[in-house]
C-alpha cells in the first residue's frame, strides 16, 4: 500500500534517518575512506571500500531497499556493465562492490549522491562531448591496467524502466585495450522487477523531485545479479562483446 498516510509516516522516520546519515555517518565513512586507513586491508578487502558498500548499503535502508547480490564477482581487474534504471543504481551497485563508474557530468552537482560518487572514484562525461568521451575511455583503460575495477551503463542513459535499451559499443573499447573481462550485471528492482518504472524518473522530472519521492515509496528488494563473465578473447569486436552483455542482462531480467 502506497496511500499518503503511510508515505507521510514513511517521511517522517526516514527523513532524521537520512539526516543522520548524511551529517553523522558520511564523515565516518569519509574517515575511513582516507589514508592510513583505507589502504588497510580487513578480510581481504580495504577498509576504505568496506566503508564505501556499508555507506551505500545503508542509504539504500533508508530508503526501503533491500539489496541482495548473487552470483560470482570477479576479482580486480574488470569491466563491470549493468542495466541503467536511475540514480539509486551506483549507490546499489557500491553497496555490493567498490568500483569506480563513469557518470554524465551532471552527477557531480547532486547533493550527497555527487559528492559521494567523487569519493568513489567516478569517471565524470559530458554527455554529447566527444572530446569528453574520448578521454573517459582513456582513463578507463589506464584504471584496468592499474588493476582496479569500472563500472559502466552501456545504455548511455536511464529510460522509463520498461525497457532495455542499445547497448553502445564503442565503452567496450576500454576493456579490448585493457585485456580484461567484462562482467554483466543485472539490477532487478522489486519483485520480477515490477517497481523498475517506479524507480525510474518520470518524464521532467529533477534529481531532487525523485530523491524526495522515492523516500517516501514502500519498502522493496533490489537483486543485484552478477552474470557469467566475458573473457578477453572469447569474442572478437566491441560490437559483439556490447551484444553478448546485453543478450545475458537481458536475459536475466526477463528470468527475475
Amino acid at each position: 500500500m502506497n496511500s499518503p498516510f503511510r508515505r507521510a509516516l514513511r517521511y517522517i522516520w526516514r527523513i532524521p534517518l537520512l539526516v543522520w546519515h548524511v551529517l553523522v555517518d558520511l564523515p565516518v565513512t569519509i574517515l575511513l575512506m582516507a589514508e592510513p586507513w583505507g589502504g588497510k586491508t580487513v578480510g581481504g578487502i580495504r577498509l576504505g571500500h568496506r566503508a564505501v558498500r556499508w555507506w551505500s548499503r545503508t542509504l539504500m535502508r533508508i530508503y526501503g531497499l533491500d539489496v541482495r547480490a548473487s552470483g560470482t564477482q570477479l576479482p580486480d581487474p574488470v569491466l563491470f556493465v549493468a542495466n541503467h534504471v536511475g540514480w539509486t543504481d551506483i549507490v546499489v551497485l557500491h553497496s555490493t562492490r567498490m568500483m569506480g563508474f563513469v557518470a554524465k557530468r551532471e552527477i557531480a552537482g547532486w547533493p550527497v549522491v555527487g559528492w559521494m560518487a567523487k569519493k568513489g572514484q567516478t569517471i565524470f562525461h559530458q554527455r554529447g562531448s566527444q572530446e569528453s568521451l574520448g578521454d573517459v575511455l582513456q582513463q578507463m583503460v589506464e584504471r584496468l591496467r592499474e588493476g582496479h575495477s569500472v563500472g559502466a551503463f552501456p545504455e548511455g542513459g536511464t529510460r522509463d524502466g520498461r525497457e532495455l535499451g542499445p547497448f553502445h559499443a564503442r565503452l567496450f573499447y576500454a576493456s579490448v585495450e585493457a585485456d580484461v573481462a567484462v562482467q554483466p550485471v543485472a539490477l532487478c528492482y522489486g519483485t520480477r522487477g515490477d517497481a523498475q518504472t517506479v524507480i525510474a524518473f518520470r518524464k521532467r522530472e529533477s534529481f531532487a523531485r525523485n530523491f524526495w519521492r522515492l523516500l517516501g515509496e514502500p519498502a522493496r528488494t533490489v537483486d543485484v545479479v552478477y552474470l557469467a563473465p566475458i573473457l578477453p578473447g572469447e569474442v572478437e569486436g566491441r560490437s559483439r562483446i556490447a551484444d553478448l552483455a546485453r543478450e545475458r542482462i537481458g536475459a536475466a531480467l526477463q528470468g527475475s
